[in-house]
């Protein structure tokens, strides 16, 4: 069986690949996943990941945005810098950006300012928003519907909300990643009722790697680092808990995230 899929969020320019980046896409590449949109967190993520699809772009695309544990570096020079980096052709998205209230590596209202910011860059340059939600979801969703009649498409990248937060999501419109996040018995199951939930056409799926290594890989690796070669495992979880053949899940995620990220046909 033939298929093609996309890794809509990479974070390959994480250090734990500095020693092996090519061997790691060229695993991930023999395993089926053709193409990947590698996640700028920060500005200095951002011009990396930018730095890695100038290398290869028929295969890559990058995000530019400043996560919200950042949002304490986004300063105005910062920010500034970012806009320019969001306006290449090469970049596919403004992002990752939004709120966790999980860890509140920033206070939560330096996460509101960023979030804002990067909204209006995104409605700006008409490009898609790359988004991230952890325990704040009420605000999340209120600062999206202040900007509802002009906000691009957007998706939540590894969704792992409750069956409420899902709703409000996709009753407001968003597209939704998941991840392997899915795969683990302690705190993902409830996934596997849930992605039943998500229309084809507003679904997409990701490693998120180096993170979320999925736990239920038989053997398992000896590192636990995520890459992206496990996304067909991701995949063949998610379409069986969706009653759906990997070929079916493989064609109708991959066409999702090549419309929402304007992605280059392979052939």
């Amino acid at each position: 069986m033939s298929f093609e899929l996309i890794d809509i969020g990479i974070n390959l320019t994480h250090d734990s690949y500095d020693a092996d980046r090519e061997q790691v896409l060229r695993r991930a590449l023999d395993a089926g996943v053709a193409q990947f949109v590698v996640t700028g967190a920060s500005l200095q993520g951002s011009q990396a990941a930018l730095a890695l699809s100038r290398a290869a772009p028929r295969i890559m695309r990058a995000t530019a945005g400043c996560h919200p544990h950042h949002a304490v570096d986004l300063s105005d020079e910062a920010f500034e810098a970012l806009s320019v980096l969001a306006r290449d052709p090469l970049v596919v998205a403004v992002g990752e950006t939004g709120l966790d209230y999980h860890r509140n590596f920033s206070a939560p209202r330096e996460q509101r300012l960023a979030f804002e910011r990067q909204i209006e860059l995104a409605i700006q340059l008409r490009k898609p928003l790359f988004l991230h939600e952890r325990d704040a979801h009420q605000d999340f969703i209120a600062i999206l519907r202040s900007h509802q009649k002009e906000l691009p498409p957007a998706v939540l990248h590894c969704f792992t909300g409750n069956a409420e937060a899902l709703e409000a999501c996709i009753d407001f419109g968003l597209y939704i990643g998941i991840t392997g996040w899915i795969c683990d018995e302690r705190r993902g199951l409830h996934l596997r009722e849930l992605v039943r939930q998500i229309p084809a056409g507003r679904l997409m799926i990701e490693t998120d790697g180096p993170y979320l290594l999925p736990r239920d890989l038989v053997p398992k690796p000896e590192s636990r680092r995520n890459e992206p070669m496990y996304l067909p495992h991701i995949a063949e979880v998610i379409a069986t808990a969706r009653g759906e053949t990997l070929l079916a899940l493989a064609t109708h995620t991959t066409a999702t995230a090549r419309r929402f990220f304007g992605l280059p046909t392979l052939s």
